[in-house]
């Protein structure tokens, strides 16, 4: 019989499951972010705990291990001191005409929407050591950014 009509398993044609990717570069977390990775990581054990279905078990693990890796690898950094931007500090900028203000944190702790980017960002990165008053370039254009103010973010002042 042709191999064309052999009847193949159905995990044949599933996707197949990777791993949760890392983000490259080192795992820069504030002290927030760190409290954050503990809390994934626990309810990721909580909810592995009595279920019996294999295909969830896995899923489970999954994120156990990412959760597990990125715990292992956080590096705990203060946030710099005010007037430089660095990771942890809140940046009130103008782009555009508009103005903002967000808070440098790690790859897991970020949420846009919140003001949280990682420092990853090219955003962060565009204005990583500027000062009140520098401009840096950002988008493929010269002085995009105006910094207005930097302040160096207190490990309460991270509400989660």
């Amino acid at each position: 019989m042709s191999v064309a009509f052999r009847r193949e398993g159905d995990d044949e044609h599933m996707e197949p499951k990777f791993e949760i990717p890392i983000p490259p570069g080192p795992n820069l977390v504030t002290a927030r972010g760190l409290a954050l990775i503990g809390e994934q990581l626990a309810a990721a054990e909580a909810a592995l705990e009595g279920v019996s279905d294999e295909a969830e078990v896995k899923k489970l693990r999954r994120t156990l291990r990412y959760w597990s890796t990125r715990q292992a690898t956080a590096e705990l950094v203060d946030s710099g001191r005010d007037g430089v931007v660095a990771f942890g500090c809140t940046v009130r900028f103008r782009l555009n005409g508009k103005e903002r203000a967000v808070t440098i944190v790690g790859d897991d702790e970020a949420d846009p929407a919140a003001g949280l980017i990682a420092f990853s960002a090219p955003l962060a990165r565009a204005v990583m050591g500027a000062e009140a008053g520098d401009f840096a370039d950002f988008g493929g254009k010269a002085d995009a950014i105006e910094v207005l103010d930097v302040q160096a973010v207190r490990v309460g002042d991270l509400a989660g």
